[in-house]
């Protein structure tokens, strides 16, 4: 596995009509579990870091015109992005929907199902669903159908980040990137996965502290997440 520091794919902010073409679609896979073929980087993003490019997103929203009546976060990635959205748009009509690959430990559908249902009423109302990023684009999908069900009159999708084989192209994103993006608020959860990938390859604690550390995570935080994780599994 390689892991690098951060470096700048793409500036500029991007809508649907000038987002890359797609390319071929990864095999599905939990974003929380790397897999060394199709996400050979790794980087942990910081707070003001991912508060810079919502900045990015709401100025691209507002500048198309767009004014949706509600913003829906899609679980659980989505939620943060969707709460400061709306508070960067000034739209407190904030809703969530659940959409999962998954039906047990370690196993996977090749499609996601509605699991939570969109929790505020959207009937005749245009939404604007934010998720962190654009990954496989099958989640997208699926609750976009899922909300045009419900009635809404026009549904479009915010994410800060884009893989290039998204099926589904966002209305508005950042940045672009092949990369492993670690969100602040899922470290922990990250580092836990992790810490069992590295030593199945037999890496030695230090190794482990010191690829988290490279790849952008807090000496700190990867010292205490390391420490709970082995404390958890004895």
């Amino acid at each position: 596995m390689v892991i690098t520091g951060e470096a700048i794919l793409q500036k500029q902010t991007y809508t649907r009509e000038t987002a890359p073409q797609n390319t071929k679609e990864p095999k599905t896979m939990n974003r929380l579990n790397p897999d060394t073929e199709n996400n050979p980087e790794i980087k942990f993003s910081s707070w003001n870091k991912i508060y810079h490019k919502l900045l990015k997103l709401a100025d691209s929203i507002k500048k198309s015109g767009f004014e949706p009546d509600v913003i829906v976060g899609v679980s659980r990635g989505g939620w943060i992005p969707a709460r400061i959205l709306s508070d960067l748009l000034g739209n407190p009509e904030l809703a969530s929907v659940t959409a999962e690959f998954y039906v047990g430990i370690g196993e996977t559908e090749g499609e996601p199902r509605i699991t939570q249902t969109v929790s505020f009423p959207v009937k005749n109302r245009k939404v604007l669903v934010v998720d962190e990023v654009a990954d496989t684009g099958k989640s997208l999908k699926r609750v976009n159908a899922h909300l045009k069900k419900r009635g809404a009159t026009e549904v479009r999708n915010a994410v800060i980040y884009c893989k290039p084989w998204s099926i589904t192209v966002p209305d508005y994103s950042v940045k672009e990137t092949r990369r492993w993006i670690v969100f602040p608020w899922e470290q922990k959860e990250a580092v836990e996965r992790l810490v069992e990938k590295f030593r199945s390859e037999k890496e030695t604690l230090e190794q482990i502290e010191e690829k988290l550390i490279s790849s952008g995570l807090d000496r700190k935080l990867a010292e205490r997440f390391i420490k709970e994780t082995f404390r958890r599994k004895r």
